[in-house]
C-alpha cells in the first residue's frame, strides 16, 4: 500500500435489508452482505472479514491464500471464521467500516473491529489470527516438543526462563505479542536448557537458512527482542517474491539495497557471493535484497527506478519514510568492497537522492496541453503570470488513460488563454524534490502571483475541470486531509513501497 495515504472511495447508493439472510460459505469462507453481518459477529467470537472488489488485482491475489488460510484453520479446529464481503455491492456495509482500498481486511473480535496488519500468505495470515487470540508465546514442556516447534516453521523464537513471571519473561512476552509474522514459544524446562546449551535466561531464534540459530546478547527488553527478531528473521539476501515482500517492506529495517540481477544470464551466481559477504556487516541496518529482473512481474519495478534492461545488473538503495527516497551509486560495482563501499557511503550522508528526469521535448509546447518534465517544471509551474494546470499521471494508470481525452478538451478550451495554462507530467520518469506525488491522476492548480497549490479533487468532466479553472481552484478542490490519497488503477494497481 504505497506512501503514507490510501485511495478513499466514495460510495454511491444504499442497499436496504429488511430480514436477516442465511450465511452461504465460498470455499470455506463465509461470504456476508448487509443482511447477515451482525448474524455472522453474533454467532462468531473470531471473524476476519476481508472487504473486496472483484475487479481489484491486488484481491485476485489474495483469493486463493485467504481460502487456504481457511482451511488451515478448519484443520486445526479453530473457532476463527473468515469472511469476505464484495465492497462494490456492499457499498453501506463498506462505508459503515471505514472501507478505503481494496483490499481491507478487519479483524473482529466478539464484533468489535481492529485493523489486520499481517501478511497476505496462508501462514502469515493463520500466525496473526493464532497470535491474536491465543497466548503470545506456546509453552513447551519437553525436547520432543521443541523440536516440533521449530520444524514447523522457518524462523521461531524459543524464550528459555526458570522464572516466567521474571521481567525478562514479561519482556520476552511482550515482544512475542507484540510481533505477528513469526511463532514464539516459552519454556522452564531443564531438559531444554540442556539440549539447547542455554544458562540463565536466555532467548534463541531458530531459523531454516544462513546460520541456522542467532543467540540474544544484552539486557533483555520489549524493543530489544523485537529488533533482533526483524535483524535475523530474514536472510542475509532476501530474494524478492510475493511471500517475501510484505516482510521486506512491512518489516522492522527500513533501509534496503536493492540488488537487480537476471537469473537467465548468471548474475545469481556472480553476484550473489558477494553480496552475502558484504550484508553480514550491516545486518540490522540495511536489508540485503536481490529481484529477478526476468520476472514479468517485475518489470514495473524496473520502470519505477527509470531502469533500462541493459542496466543490469544494477543497484539502488531505497529508505523509507513517509516518503521513498532513492539512491543510486556513481557505477555498478557488484563486488563486496564495491557494495560495502556503497552502502556505508549511503548511513555517512554522503550521497545525494536520485530523482528520475526525462529530456525535454524539442515539441514539449506544441501541443495545447504542455509536456512537462523536471528540467522545465519549475520554469513554467512557477511563473507567477500564469495559472498553471498540472496533470500528474503514470501511462499505464486505467484513470489517466480515462481522463485523457477529456484532458485534451481542456487544453483546446484555453490554448489561447492569456494567463491559463494546461500541462501534464509523467510522474514515474520525472521526480521533483518539492512535490511528491502518491496518486494517479493528481491534478493540481499552481496559482499565479502566490503559486499557491491547489489540488482538484472534483468529477473528472470538461465542466468540472473548467469550473475549477474558473473559480481560481475554489470549485472541486481537495479537503486537506485528501492530498495524501492513493489511487487503485483498473487492474487494483498501487504503485506502492510494499509492492516493490
Amino acid at each position: 500500500m504505497m506512501g503514507s495515504g490510501v485511495f478513499v472511495l466514495f460510495f454511491i447508493g444504499l442497499l436496504s435489508f429488511t430480514t436477516a439472510e442465511d450465511i452461504t460459505k465460498d470455499e470455506g469462507v463465509l461470504v456476508l452482505n448487509k443482511g447477515n453481518f451482525k448474524q455472522a459477529m453474533d454467532d462468531n467470537e473470531f471473524v476476519l472479514v476481508e472487504f473486496y472488489a472483484p475487479w481489484c488485482g491486488h484481491c485476485k491475489a489474495l483469493a486463493p491464500e485467504y481460502v487456504k488460510a481457511a482451511a488451515k484453520l478448519v484443520e486445526q479446529e479453530s473457532a476463527i471464521k473468515l469472511a469476505k464481503v464484495d465492497a462494490t455491492e456492499e457499498t453501506e456495509l463498506a462505508e459503515e467500516h471505514g472501507v478505503k482500498g481494496y483490499p481491507t481486511l478487519k479483524f473482529f473480535r466478539s464484533g468489535k473491529p481492529i485493523e489486520y496488519n499481517g501478511g497476505r500468505q496462508a501462514d502469515d495470515i493463520v500466525n496473526w489470527l493464532l497470535k491474536k487470540t491465543g497466548p503470545p508465546a506456546k509453552a513447551l514442556t519437553s525436547v520432543d516438543e521443541a523440536k516440533a516447534f521449530i520444524g514447523e516453521k522457518p524462523v521461531v523464537i524459543i524464550g528459555f526462563f526458570k522464572d516466567q513471571t521474571s521481567e525478562g519473561a514479561k519482556q520476552f512476552l511482550a515482544a512475542a505479542s507484540a510481533t505477528d509474522d513469526y511463532p514464539f514459544a516459552i519454556t522452564s524446562e531443564d531438559s531444554l536448557f540442556s539440549e539447547y546449551s542455554v544458562t540463565g535466561e536466555g532467548i534463541v531464534l531458530f531459523k531454516d537458512f544462513d546460520e541456522g540459530k542467532n543467540i540474544y546478547e544484552g539486557d533483555i527488553t520489549e524493543e530489544g527482542v523485537t529488533q533482533f527478531v526483524a535483524a535475523n528473521s530474514l536472510p542475509l539476501v532476501v530474494d524478492f517474491n510475493h511471500e517475501t515482500a510484505s516482510k521486506i517492506f512491512g518489516g522492522e529495517i527500513k533501509s534496503h539495497l536493492l540488488i537487480f540481477l537476471s537469473k537467465e544470464a548468471g548474475h545469481y551466481d556472480s553476484h550473489l557471493a558477494d553480496a552475502m559477504k558484504a550484508a553480514k556487516a550491516f545486518k540490522g541496518q540495511v536489508l540485503f535484497v536481490t529481484i529477478n529482473t526476468d520476472e514479468e512481474d517485475h518489470s514495473r519495478i524496473l520502470e519505477f527506478f527509470g531502469m533500462k534492461k541493459d542496466e543490469i545488473p544494477g543497484l539502488r538503495i531505497i529508505k523509507l519514510e513517509e516518503d521513498m527516497a532513492k539512491y543510486k551509486p556513481d557505477k555498478y560495482d557488484l563486488s563486496e568492497s564495491g557494495l560495502t563501499n556503497f552502502v556505508q557511503s549511503f548511513l555517512d550522508g554522503k550521497l545525494k537522492q536520485h530523482l528520475l528526469s526525462e529530456d525535454l521535448p524539442e515539441d514539449w509546447d506544441k501541443e495545447p496541453v504542455k509536456v512537462l518534465v523536471a528540467s522545465n517544471f519549475d520554469e513554467v509551474v512557477f511563473n507567477k503570470e500564469n495559472d498553471v494546470l498540472v496533470e500528474f499521471y503514470a501511462p499505464w494508470c486505467g484513470h489517466c488513460k480515462q481522463l485523457a481525452p477529456i484532458y485534451d478538451q481542456l487544453g483546446e478550451k484555453y490554448k489561447d488563454h492569456e494567463t491559463i495554462i494546461i500541462s501534464k507530467m509523467d510522474a514515474t520518469a520525472n521526480e521533483l524534490e518539492h512535490t511528491k506525488i502518491q496518486s494517479f491522476p493528481t491534478l493540481k492548480l499552481y496559482k499565479k502571483e502566490t503559486n499557491e497549490v491547489v489540488e482538484y479533487n472534483g468529477e473528472r468532466t470538461l465542466e468540472g475541470l473548467s469550473k475549477f479553472m474558473e473559480t481560481g481552484g475554489v470549485y472541486g478542490q481537495a479537503a486537506p486531509d485528501i492530498e495524501d490519497e492513493e489511487e487503485i488503477d483498473e487492474e487494483g494497481d498501487v504503485p506502492a513501497k510494499d509492492e516493490l
